[in-house]
């Protein structure tokens, strides 16, 4: 690709090797998560959303159980001014629920931010100044000094007008575009404000580096953090907080190296909206613990419901890839997939595994609010025998044998790849009715008269051939046998029973019996089924139903 020349890394090394995050395999513990969707990805959407689904969206995320909401910068509009205001004076605020505000270190737009918040019980004051090598030299045209000055100078005015207010309010700082700072000043600046705002254990500041343009590996940014951490004043008393960008795609993967290495807490969006490629996608990240055997301490067992709300407030699709929250991601429409999932499941029953370890699923769909039936083993040309197995033994309580599910797989392949769509578990049902069991091309039995025998069962079948009936008798060792001579001595055909089975339905279905019949001629199978609330008859439509397909196959 031409003009690769161009570009180099912006980013910039810690001083000290800080590797100790590498020695951890898993994050073990849920951070303080922090949602920044109604500011951050709210300024991201072509049109922000309106005051009313603002405060709909902030319910939401009260419900999922955010305790720290980052509601906007009331200082960059009216909208966002009034939506503070509105959540304070109409009382929506959970007492147990902080919200953020944001504000850049300029001191009209600290003053306006103060006014926005009054009233409120508990508010984190989030200011920040861009330290970046690029923003120094380009933007500002000043050097590292000024730029902390302006940072200090922010620091010391929320403090000023917190105690003129009389109130607690929490501060956090961001030395915004620290993916393009030196870590050495980045922690300067840091340390400064520290040493303004003296943080103590009743009231901790928070610092939050984010990676406003990421544009480096996981693991540079986790060697970061470290070094921030470690080196940070007051640490205890400083809660150590992230904001991942995704435009490399590694959000998720740059918060969880980072919370391997030191940090505290996160600030992310639902579903990655954000600036450009978007913030950290904290529904992935959570169920990523989730997934290992941590709570999230965020609720995401009505994925569909959330995904819908998300949709609807901020005009934004959920895609149907998006881990875990996607309409596909446990859908299975390979047939080898559909089969592993099944013997996996069923594994489940007969083991009572106490931990989850289902092939082609990294979670129990039905933790999230998904459905088997719906979401996970989904039927197309691709589909294979153990998924239509499992469709129309869950959804309709028919176990078919072995050998008859591999037929009626490649049966509702046949229709689907003819008709190019996925077929629904009723569709695929009704694959199952047209093709093994109403199925009568060349002869129907209407009716049949038993008679025991001292030895076996004599039948007397009326059989319907052409528009013409005829009453054949014939003796076996039982019904189905009796039946199957009738038949033989009527069409002259050689076949041989190799199947047999019959059982209730469950109690998904109306219908009282099922039975399954296979015969062989010129040594292929052909299969056929009943349903009938007598167990005889069902037996018999079976025979006659995997009889007619024989015949038309061999016309």
């Amino acid at each position: 690709m031409k003009n690769f020349e161009k570009y180099t890394k912006q980013y910039y090394m810690p001083p000290a090797r800080c590797m100790d995050w590498a020695e951890k395999d898993a994050v073990d513990h849920a951070p303080v998560w922090c949602s920044v969707d109604l500011r951050d990805g709210n300024q991201a959407l072509i049109e922000p959303m309106s005051l009313e689904q603002k405060v709909e969206f902030f319910k939401l995320l009260v419900k999922v159980g955010f305790k720290e909401i980052e509601v906007g910068f009331p200082a960059a509009s009216e909208t966002e001014y009034v939506f503070m205001r509105t959540l304070i004076d109409e009382g929506l605020i959970p007492d147990d629920v902080t919200v953020q505000v944001l504000t850049q270190a300029r001191e009209h737009i600290i003053r306006r931010t103060f006014e926005a918040i009054r009233g409120a019980k508990n508010v984190i004051v989030h200011v920040y100044n861009s330290t970046s090598v690029a923003q120094r030299e380009q933007v500002f045209k000043k050097d590292k000094a000024a730029i902390l000055q302006i940072a200090v100078e922010g620091a010391k005015l929320l403090k000023q007008l917190t105690d003129e207010a009389g109130e607690r309010y929490r501060f956090e700082y961001s030395p915004e575009s620290f993916s393009g700072t030196e870590p050495e000043y980045a922690l300067e600046v840091c340390n400064a404000v520290l040493d303004v705002w003296q943080p103590t254990a009743d009231r901790k500041a928070i610092i939050n580096i984010p990676t406003t343009v990421e544009n480096a590996m996981p693991h540079v940014f986790a060697q970061q953090c470290e070094y921030i951490s470690k080196n940070l004043k007051y640490r205890e008393n400083v809660v150590l907080s992230l904001h991942p960008h995704n435009d490399r795609g590694c959000g998720v993967a740059t918060a969880e190296m980072g919370l391997l290495a030191g940090a505290d807490r996160v600030e992310g969006t639902l579903f990655g909206n954000g600036e450009r490629t978007g913030n950290v996608d904290v529904v992935t990240l959570g169920m990523n613990m989730f997934s290992q055997g941590v709570d999230p301490q965020l609720d995401f067992s009505c994925m569909p419901e959330i995904c819908a709300r998300y949709t609807e407030y901020t005009q934004m699709e959920v895609s149907p890839r998006q881990p875990y929250a996607g309409a596909l991601v446990f859908a299975a429409f390979s047939g080898s997939h559909q089969d592993a999932i099944a013997k996996g499941m069923q594994w489940r029953k007969e083991h009572d595994m106490r931990y989850w370890n289902v092939p082609y699923l990294p979670i129990d769909p039905t933790d999230v609010g998904r459905e088997y039936q719906t979401d996970v083993i989904r039927i197309n040309s691709q589909s294979g025998k153990g998924g239509v197995g499992y469709i129309l033994q869950e959804n309709y309580g028919l176990n078919l044998p072995a050998k008859f599910k591999e037929a009626m797989g490649y049966a509702a392949k046949r229709v689907s790849d003819h008709a190019h769509k996925e077929l629904r578990p009723a569709e695929v049902y009704q694959v199952f009715l047209d093709e093994f069991v109403n199925d009568r091309p060349v002869f129907d039995v209407p009716e049949c008269h038993f008679r025991q025998l001292e030895e076996g069962i004599a039948a007397e079948v009326t059989i319907v051939c052409r528009g013409e009936s005829a009453v054949v008798k014939a003796e076996g060792n039982g019904r189905l046998d009796a039946v199957t001579n009738a038949l033989k001595q009527h069409f002259g055909e050689e076949f041989t029973l190799i199947t047999y089975e019959q059982h209730a339905l469950s109690e998904k279905s109306d219908s009282k019996a099922l039975s399954f019949v296979g015969i062989e001629k010129g040594g292929k199978s052909y299969w056929g089924a009943g349903i009938n609330e007598d167990i005889i008859k069902s037996s018999i439509d079976a025979l006659v139903a995997a009889l007619n397909n024989c015949m038309a196959a061999n016309a």
